[in-house]
């Protein structure tokens, strides 16, 4: 590996290093063991043993202890810790010693089972026991699926396939039920948010299927860093939870760079686009033949990247065909190829979204590239992660993009390093996520008079009103002290995890024959695969033909295009119902439901490696709407008279002021960016004052804005650090927007409303 002397040829190039704002070195540091417990069945030891693992890193060995005593527990180590060992070792130790006993494994993706599975089939075929380990999703053959409900010991899923396939078919699964003993849930910190809520309420699902049966499993969670791990288990279990978080894995020599791309033009405050930067720092570690994965904010940026690597690479033909992109969107054969050709080293670099920010398998990479930070600094340690997953040297490197939350992180390197990794949140009691459950687990089995829907001090006090509503509504039917599901539908169908809508766009490839390309999901179909837009997929670039919205299909054909788009949106926004307000003396903090309306209204073309605009055209689709939550900051009447500007320059200093809040916005509410969205109203239609609204981007809302509005002083302060710190004049994509878009007085007002804001509202 070349790594060690790429790194130190990076430090002697003075072009490079004026970009650094920070060169940080993690130290190696050795391994800390402990002995096999005593209590574990020599068989299994001996197989690890032969696999070369002789003893158990000290959060394995107290993890496989609290486990077998009989807690829940949840496990938070590095990336590459070896946490599957924390729950494989006891699950496999109590098979051994009761053949009847089950357990339930499930990680977020199908990708993730795949990929453990085979390390726990491996582990079993070595020891030569009569232990079943199967997968059980949507891609497993109808002949395997009877072997797997009567005779799996170890079933490996996925949250989507236990909500759809599993619960609702119970009866199939008594087996299972009758006899589950440990549920597993890796990667817990991926189940915040809309997904994570959902999650919740198909665990209240299926404790309510176990008690029937008479079961009451134990739960063994893991996860990267976050900060309230033991909560959030807690929340997602609903049973109190054992913290295993004394990390004894051995760690490499790690160097971590922040890297602010250089100013173009300094009046205007813009900087060299960071898709460029990262490829061109790719280029060093590629070319040293060192390992390389570059993780991209959007699907857009994923493709564009893999398209310019590609063909700076063409030149080298050891690197020919060794780049590739990875994204949802792609089919799953395609996906699975990559992380082959990963593993192989076949593949020298990947370009990704953070579809490869999870554990899955792909190989010891030893360099990873962000291109734009990844939104918070828990998914910036877990992608910096993917890189160094052994003792070897290894490098991530932050290149930041032109927002402001990427220029406050790179320009203020002591708050990413120095601060705590963010909480995880998830509200399990959202109405239209936990009635959606409430529904599919009436159909599974009747509800009694006098029982709550959760477990323990979580139950759901409102259950019975709740029942009572889908009874008005022609879905339940009461008789005999339970609630009974009459309808003709299969609830389970129409309710995806992952988003607000269930259905995905197909996108339908019809340059010779009609093939399917890929999906794309409902909410962003709009964006992405209006009329005459350019869909990339694997470099290669297609124009959109035709949207049926209708039928949920994009009619595409293959083109050579010099440019790429990108949609415009127009949204509207009233108030539903104030849940909390505070008055203030420059006017008052409140958050609540509402109804925003979204329509994207155009789209730009944007030349490829130039990022010029050559054009526009229009967007026809119909318009959605949106009940969500919202937090939102109004300025008492007279503010453009308190700060002597004229209301179309307070408009201004509104529209940058939203900009900079709803990039910050996100750092407190461990969100992605794209979660919450900000909309200015010199005078809100509903509070006929200048207002600013951050609305989350899910039906209901999932916690964040009652977030913002406990974090308003934090927020605040550092929207002030941010602006104060940007160099530019009058506004500039890293700061309050551009000066055309807000005018020249647009950064003044914004910083005066902010300083209004702050000094008045501690």
């Amino acid at each position: 590996m070349n790594l060690p002397q790429t790194l130190d040829r990076l430090k002697q190039d003075q072009k490079f290093m004026r970009n650094v704002t920070a060169w940080k070195r993690q130290h190696a540091c050795e391994a800390r063991f402990e002995e096999f417990p005593q209590s574990i069945d020599k068989r299994l030891v001996r197989a690890l043993q032969e696999n070369s693992i002789k003893k158990l890193y000290t959060h394995q060995a107290q993890a496989v202890e609290r486990v077998l005593a009989g807690e829940n527990v949840v496990v938070v180590t590095p990336t590459a810790s070896g946490k599957t060992m924390c729950y494989n070792i006891p699950v496999i130790n109590t098979l051994l010693h009761n053949p009847e006993a089950r357990a339930l494994y499930l990680f977020p993706t199908k990708a993730l089972s795949q990929d453990q599975m085979h390390e726990i089939h491996d582990l079993v075929t070595h020891m030569q026991v009569d232990l079943k380990v199967y997968t059980f999703d949507g891609d497993t053959p109808q002949s395997a699926r009877k072997a797997i409900r009567s005779a799996g010991h170890i079933v490996v899923s996925n949250p989507d396939m236990l909500h759809q396939g599993i619960l609702p078919h119970h009866t199939l699964w008594i087996k299972l039920f009758e006899n589950l003993q440990y549920i597993v849930l890796d990667e817990i910190h991926h189940y915040r948010g809309v997904f994570g809520s959902h999650l919740a309420n198909v665990i209240r699902r299926l404790r309510r299927i176990c008690a029937f049966y008479g079961s009451n499993p134990q739960f063994i969670c893991s996860s990267a860093t976050i900060a309230n791990p033991r909560e959030h288990a807690q929340k997602i279990i609903e049973a109190p939870v054992t913290l295993i978080d004394d990390n004894g894995a051995p760690r490499g020599e790690k160097h971590f760079i922040l890297y602010n791309p250089p100013i173009v033009n300094a009046e205007l405050g813009i900087r060299a686009s960071s898709v460029k930067e990262s490829q061109k720092i790719a280029r060093h570690f590629l070319t040293s033949n060192v390992q390389t994965i570059i993780f991209a904010r959007s699907r857009i940026r994923v493709e564009i990247l893999t398209k310019y690597l590609q063909e700076a690479m063409r030149k080298f033909s050891k690197l020919k065909g060794r780049i590739k992109g990875y994204r949802g969107g792609y089919l799953p054969l395609e996906r699975r190829a990559i992380e082959k050709g990963l593993r192989s080293g076949e593949i020298l670099g990947v370009v990704s979204t953070n579809a490869l920010e999870l554990g899955i398998d792909i190989g010891e990479l030893h360099a990873c590239i962000m291109s734009g930070y990844p939104g918070g600094i828990a998914s910036t340690w877990q992608q910096a992660g993917r890189a160094g997953r052994k003792k070897e040297t290894s490098v991530a490197v932050l290149v930041a993009s032109s927002a402001p939350l990427d220029q406050y992180i790179i320009s203020n390197p002591d708050f990413f390093f120095g601060r705590a990794v963010e909480e995880a949140i998830i509200d399990s009691n959202n109405l239209l996520i936990m009635i959606s459950h409430l529904k599919c687990a009436a159909f599974e089995l009747p509800f009694n008079d006098s029982e709550k829907f959760g477990h323990g001090e979580f139950a759901v006090d409102a259950t019975q009103d709740m029942l009572e509503f889908l009874e008005e509504n022609g879905v339940l039917h009461h008789s005999e002290e339970k609630w009974h599901w009459m309808a003709e539908t299969y609830p389970a169908e129409a309710v995806s995890l992952r988003s607000a809508e269930n259905e995905n766009v197909v996108i339908i490839d019809r340059t010779a024959e009609e093939r399917v390309l890929g999906e794309i999901d409902f909410v962003t179909a709009p964006l992405y695969v209006h009329q005459d837009a350019i869909y990339m997929h694997g470099t290669e670039t297609y124009h959109v033909d035709r949207l049926d919205w209708d039928r949920k299909k994009a009619y595409v054909h293959a083109v050579e295009s010099d440019y790429y788009t990108d949609a415009q949106v127009k949204s509207d926004l009233k108030v539903l119902d104030i849940i909390e307000k505070f008055e203030m003396p420059f006017g008052g903090k409140a958050y609540g439901e509402v109804a925003v309306t979204s329509v994207p209204t155009m789209y730009k073309k944007i030349r490829f490696r130039t990022h010029e605009n050559v054009g526009f055209g229009p967007i026809h689709v119909p318009e959605i709407e949106l009940q969500t939550a919202a937090f939102w900051l109004e300025f008492e009447p007279g503010t453009n008279e308190k700060l002597d500007v004229s209301q179309e320059e307070l408009g201004d200093g509104l529209k940058g002021l939203a900009n900079i809040l709803s990039h910050v916005a996100p750092v407190f509410v461990m969100a992605d960016p794209k979660d919450v969205v900000a909309l200015p109203k010199v005078r809100s239609p509903f509070t006929e004052l200048p207002t600013i609204y951050i609305y989350e981007r899910y039906p209901g809302g999932v916690g964040l804005s009652q977030k913002l509005f406990n974090s308003l002083d934090q927020l605040l302060e550092t929207a002030r650090i941010l602006l104060q710190k940007c160099g530019c004049e009058a506004g500039c994509p890293g700061c309050v927007g551009p000066m055309l878009e807000i005018g020249e007085k647009g950064k003044k007002t914004a910083l005066r409303l902010l300083e209004l804001a702050r000094n008045t509202s501690s």
